[in-house]
């Protein structure tokens, strides 16, 4: 019986040269497959999935894929979907009916979460309705087990960024008022812990409020990135 897969990782964990091994896999025994992801992916170039490992293979975009028949979609023994954290809820309501109605095995790779640690909504989709789920493991930097992702510049260095933000009124820090100010630092034994006080007082608050204006229009012409170092707590 045809299932949905969703096998997800971190950056960096060849989610995409398993695609595309999936793919050489089926072809070498001489069943033919349909490789697809999202046109918003421009990454790779047009029509084409590659792969940091340097595989690369072409491929249509889903909307294309949604305009062919069901009997050409069910020419294939396998329909492989890379990026799929890009899908709509729409999208992946379309995969469940090439599965179920069809029987076509559908194969998903993508990110489970972004760097912020919050799912995206076709990971989200593909979580509550696929049939099986894979992680595909990968080992961070640091040399444990990769499990988010991080922004990185043109260097490679990992940078955070100071901007407002929406949180949700469940979320601690939504309580934080008046005077105080709080920091909420996620932790491997701890989980979330909240630090939380008061400030400086108005005066000072207001100070290091002007200075930020200013530094603000003086260089408004570019992003200023706080980078973190790769050093060890000793």
């Amino acid at each position: 019986m045809a299932q949905l897969y969703f096998k997800y990782g971190a950056m960096g964990s060849s989610k995409t040269a398993n695609a595309l091994m999936a793919r050489f896999n089926y072809e070498e025994r001489g069943q033919k497959t349909l490789l697809v992801k999202p046109r918003m992916d421009q990454r790779d170039g047009d029509h084409m999935v590659h792969s940091r490992i340097g595989l690369e293979y072409p491929c249509v975009y889903f909307d294309e894929m949604r305009t062919l028949s069901e009997d050409a979609l069910k020419e294939n023994a396998c329909i492989i979907v890379d990026e799929a954290q890009f899908l709509s809820k729409e999208e992946v309501d379309y995969l469940v009916h090439v599965v179920d109605d069809l029987g076509v095995p559908v194969i998903c790779y993508g990110l489970r979460a972004d760097f912020k640690g919050e799912l995206f909504p076709g990971s989200y989709e593909l979580l509550v309705m696929a049939d099986k789920l894979e992680e595909v493991k990968t080992i961070c930097w640091c040399g444990k087990k990769a499990m988010f992702n991080a922004r990185f510049d043109e260097n490679g260095k990992v940078y955070s960024i100071v901007s407002p933000m929406v949180i949700k009124n469940s979320s601690p820090l939504a309580g934080v008022d008046g005077v105080f100010n709080a920091i909420m630092v996620t932790g491997d034994c701890v989980g979330d812990v909240m630090f939380y006080g008061k400030g400086a007082g108005k005066l000072p608050t207001a100070s290091a409020v002007v200075a930020d204006v200013v530094d603000a229009v003086k260089h408004s012409d570019r992003s200023k990135k706080i980078f973190w170092e790769r050093h060890r707590a000793k």
